[in-house]
């Protein structure tokens, strides 16, 4: 049951791989033709800026650095925080409006949660999963807003009568946290922490070094011998598999956000300034599917690896 994953989800994955693969071509001409237009730099920082350092401020003996990406994590926690409690204030046995509008996500990642994992295993990841997923399309969403990576410091443009304008951004007090590593190597530590500790408590230490290393298949007698060595090297690939599962979790969001996010730039950058980034235009509409796709893959990915680590053999041959 554990392991039993749909098939809408295999083409959700198929869908992603060809989004990325466009991604990373646009990124690369874009970036090719930034260069030869003279920009030694990329666009948009992999590092989030940092604006102020509290540590330098006020005299601390270490750093604390405030990058543009909290702050921006910080609204839209903030954000999530309001519109809960203004949709939880007054709850109705026939919820409207924004209760509906909650109620109908909350019960969607629910039975999307019920349809990977046994009732039991369900009620630990639940709230990990539906939050990762919450935050997650927020961040995405929210980060294509006009005023994010536009406003900032930078060079002030002579040729603009705004007293304000700029030639370009090169520090913007906002950025999406999605588009962090740090953002994304958090949530993926969350996971496998969590992953971890729900592995231990589902199978026991014992029983978990069984379900990575023991002899699959209910396979009984003398040939078990031999084969425990085959099992053995399948086990050692399994533990490598769940050490990188985190790490492909982290770059694959951090990477599509953030070469989305360049991409954007760049075409906002492009042609004359009659055009008032036109052609960045389509791209949006690109990234409004990606924002909702990443965060469904890094959702489910989340909860089907936990499904690999908690469930038995005998329910997942009789889930297949």
């Amino acid at each position: 049951m554990g392991q039993c994953v749909p098939e809408a989800f295999c083409d959700l994955r198929v869908l992603m791989k060809s989004i990325s693969v466009m991604l990373f071509w646009l990124g690369s001409v874009a970036l090719t033709v930034g260069a030869e237009g003279g920009h030694s730099t990329p666009p948009v920082s992999p590092a989030a800026p940092t604006l102020v350092d509290l540590g330098e401020k006020w005299g601390l003996p270490f750093s604390v650095p405030i990058t543009n990406s909290m702050v921006y994590t910080w609204i839209i926690m903030a954000f999530i925080f309001l519109v809960i409690r203004l949709g939880t204030k007054n709850l109705r046995e026939i919820p409207t409006g924004l209760q509906n509008l909650i109620e109908m996500v909350v019960e969607g990642l629910e039975d999307l949660t019920k349809g990977l994992l046994e009732p039991k295993v369900v009620r630990w990841c639940f709230p990990l999963v539906a939050t990762f997923f919450i935050f997650i399309v927020l961040s995405n969403l929210l980060g294509l807003l006009p005023v994010v990576g536009s406003l900032g410091w930078g060079q002030p443009a002579t040729d603009s009568s705004l007293p304000f304008a700029l030639e370009h951004v090169d520090t913007p007090l906002l950025r999406p946290p999605t588009a962090d590593a740090n953002t994304t190597v958090a949530m993926a530590g969350v996971y496998f922490i969590m992953s971890t500790f729900w592995a231990f408590k589902y199978n026991g230490i014992f029983g978990l070094v069984k379900h990575v290393f023991g002899v699959k298949g209910g396979l009984k007698g003398p040939i078990v011998i031999p084969l425990f060595l085959v099992f053995l090297f399948i086990g050692l690939i399994e533990v490598v598999s769940i050490l990188i599962r985190p790490v492909a979790l982290a770059m694959r969001l951090y990477g599509n956000i953030y070469g989305g996010e360049t991409v954007i730039t760049l075409m906002l950058g492009m042609g004359p300034k009659w055009m008032m980034g036109l052609a960045a235009v389509p791209f949006y509409f690109l990234e409004l599917v990606v924002a909702f796709v990443q965060a469904m893959v890094f959702t489910v990915l989340c909860i089907a690896f936990i499904g690999t680590l908690c469930s038995h053999e005998e329910e997942t041959e009789h889930a297949h």
